[in-house]
């Protein structure tokens, strides 16, 4: 209904309206100027990482070749050092006496090539442990940023579809706002003022209004984030900051690979690829989502990503997608024992029902998924039971953990091979290195694609080889952590040496010369009273200093009676054990529980129990309370902390003891460790080949039973 018209009214709407309108204008500004505040933050990063490499290289280095650069007045101009100059112009440089403008560019272009080249070497850490001003600044604008991206589109579009209406509103109603000017008005004038005042009224109460006031609050909450609001943020969605700064600024990750490891041809074929992750509750890296399209183009592959990059989502992800084109049906194939991993990941990460096809009731669940479609979980042992009707198609099997099924006569792989040939689409993954295994490889590349292996056979000796990898790239991808997430914190080792007292001394040496060797590798757990235990006083110190320092701790033991001495210790700060006895639901619900724990709380888990299926990024520290015989076990047990999504620096420690078996271990895998670095290509799968075999572990004992004989001799 019209209403008469109201100049004081009037003026106060046309004052209402520019303010909205304004205000739109300056948030849409404002946002797209932090992409320019995230380049600048990040470059003022690098800037001062540059400058701490050459704050130690002397001047004299810009006249490495013999420029005739006059090194002495620049001396005397105060340049002493390359980060002296690094940034300076070549406009001063130039201005100083003795210098001239000829020797300006000899010295500028020397000192920018040498930037450059630094600039390729320097990852930059970005860590809750690490809050420079410079690193709080960029964490600060990329919070900003991400958060204002995702009302830039509904300002927009409020802003164009009312900017031009608005003001011609505006323009409506102020050629009769005064006295005069209505008296004078024509009669068209004053309708359309009245037109223009009506629609500014109705516009008060409108779905546009409370939209613009309500995005222009949010945007003032964002643009006033505060360092500690930026940092929360970090800590509990890091994917996506490093997302942005892949986007903006790749190079200071070391992520400016643009083929992603692949050759070129390949490459450029994925990279096409154009798909709908609606439903997908998660963000993926941007290598994670190159992950996605490579499984989607190739259609048969194994994803060899290495250990904690993610491997799962990659495969959620890829049934998303296929989700949003019709697909109805996916069925996994992994051990039993991360069975309920995959289950809650599925229903954590995306919109797709999943449940196990497992135990007694495996007929009726299986009934259950071919009638209603989602995510069906089995192990290798059930997948024997699964029957599919002749004319069903799978879009996606998806066989985790697939070195399982390596050996082609295996019963499990034979299962594999028949459900397989339902199957549209055909994911393999293992993050277990098959490069140094070539045989495996080939037989699992023979299941996906065969064309691909029989075109390798004969070639296994040049596995290594570029031109190997280019033949098999089409089947398998790997990536490994140091090659894509450049930007995890750091990982602090220290080997935690303890001297031992008379009572560990007593208890170590008649274990050994009892010849029980399980015993002897307990040294210092097995004293009589752990108040005499040299490890478990320094890991009371270690969980204390954790405590102050806002950490968790993860306490791995190969020995269930040492988890139960460190349960014992921390009391009601420990949570249950996680062991190979306790049932695999009860082990994630130990870990969730974990994750909600306060600092200072201590986790005991046995080193092959808590090293399989679980995702602990919520500790920071690792505790091993004895060296194991293969390297690689501890390596994966440190991976279930240290992988993506952690946002704090790691720190390992290893507890060992001097003169005894601990000292002997190490120095055997310490020896072995140099021949590999000096004599075998760099690969993973060389590095984790590196154990001690049963031999030497005879060879230890018996030299620890000379060593204490001869002691008392």
């Amino acid at each position: 209904m019209a209403r008469p018209f109201k100049t004081n009214d009037a003026k106060w709407l046309i004052s209402k309206h520019k303010e909205i309108i304004d205000k739109l204008n300056n948030v849409i500004v404002t946002i797209n100027g932090y992409y320019r505040q995230i380049e600048i933050a990040s470059e003022k990063l690098i800037k001062k990482e540059v400058l701490k490499v050459f704050k130690d290289i002397l001047i004299e280095e810009v006249n490495r070749d013999k420029k005739g650069i006059r090194i002495r007045v620049l001396k005397e101009h105060g340049y002493n050092t390359i980060a002296d100059i690094a940034y300076e112009s070549k406009k001063i440089i130039s201005s100083m006496y003795g210098i001239g403008e000829v020797q300006a560019n000899a010295i500028k272009t020397t000192v920018d090539e040498m930037i450059l080249q630094t600039r390729k070497q320097i990852k930059v850490k970005i860590s809750t442990d690490n809050k420079t001003k410079e690193i709080t600044d960029l964490i600060i604008s990329i919070s900003k940023y991400k958060n204002g991206i995702l009302i830039l589109d509904k300002c927009n579009d409020l802003f164009k579809s009312h900017n031009k209406i608005l003001n011609e509103a505006f323009n409506d109603i102020n050629k009769v706002l005064s006295f005069f000017k209505w008296i004078f008005a024509s009669k068209k004038d004053k309708l359309n003022a009245e037109d223009a005042y009506n629609y500014l009224l109705d516009l008060n109460d409108s779905e546009y209004f409370n939209d613009a006031n309500l995005y222009i609050a949010i945007f003032n909450e964002i643009n006033n984030c505060s360092s500690n609001k930026a940092w929360e943020d970090f800590e509990k969605n890091s994917v996506s900051f490093f997302n942005v700064l892949e986007e903006i600024n790749p190079e200071m990750l070391g992520n400016d690979d643009t083929l992603y490891g692949l050759p070129q041809e390949l490459a450029l074929k994925i990279k096409e690829g154009n798909y709908n992750f609606n439903g997908l509750h998660c963000t993926l890296r941007r290598y994670q989502t190159w992950g996605v399209k490579y499984i989607l183009s190739q259609e048969r592959v194994l994803l060899g990503d290495e250990m904690g990059l993610g491997k799962t989502v990659q495969a959620i992800a890829t049934m998303v997608a296929l989700y949003n084109e019709g697909a109805t049906h996916f069925l996994v194939i992994c051990p039993a024992s991360i069975i309920i991993n995959w289950i809650r990941e599925v229903k954590k990460m995306s919109i797709l029902y999943a449940d196990e096809i497992h135990g007694y009731d495996r007929l009726d669940e299986l009934d259950y998924w071919l009638k209603n479609g989602g995510v069906a979980v089995t192990n290798y042992e059930s997948a024997h039971h699964i029957k599919l009707p002749d004319n069903f198609r799978l879009p996606l099997l998806v066989v985790d953990e697939a070195h399982y099924i390596k050996n082609p006569h295996a019963k499990r792989t034979i299962n594999v091979k028949k459900l397989s040939t339902y199957a549209d689409r055909l994911l393999f993954m293992t993050g277990t290195p098959l490069e140094n295994k070539v045989d495996e490889m080939v037989n699992l590349i023979r299941m996906l694609q065969p064309q691909i292996a029989t075109k390798i056979k004969g070639m296994e000796f040049l596995s290594s080889a570029p031109i190997f990898q280019n033949e098999i790239a089409p089947v398998y991808y790997r990536r490994k952590r140091a090659d894509v997430l450049m930007e995890l914190p750091e990982l602090i080792e220290s080997q935690e040496w303890c001297a031992l007292n008379i009572e560990e001394e007593i208890a170590y040496e008649k274990a050994v010369l009892s010849g029980n060797l399980q015993e002897a590798r307990r040294v210092s757990w097995n004293v009589d009273n752990i108040l005499y235990s040299s490890k478990a006083n320094r890991l009371k110190e270690i969980v204390e200093d954790a405590k102050e320092e806002g950490r968790k701790v993860i306490v791995y033991s190969f020995f269930l009676n040492t988890l139960s001495i460190v349960k014992d210790i921390f009391k009601n700060n420990s949570m249950d054990s996680i062991q190979g006895s306790v049932p695999i639901r009860r082990r994630q619900e130990i870990i969730d529980e974990f994750d909600k724990a306060p600092a200072g709380t201590v986790l005991p888990a046995q080193i092959q129990s808590g090293g399989t299926g679980l995702n602990i990024q919520s500790a920071s520290v690792v505790v091993i309370c004895e060296p194991q015989f293969k390297p690689s076990t501890e390596k994966q047990a440190i991976s279930r902390a240290y992988r993506m999504g952690q946002t704090r620096n790691v720190h390992v420690h290893r507890l060992l003891c001097e003169n005894t078996v601990d000292e002997r271990i190490m120095d055997i895998l310490y020896d072995k460790d140099i021949i590999f670095q000096a004599f075998a290509d760099e690969s993973v799968a060389a590095k984790e080949a590196i154990e001690i075999d049963m031999n030497k572990i005879a060879q230890i004992m018996d030299e620890e039973i000379k060593r204490i004989n001869a002691k008392y001799h």
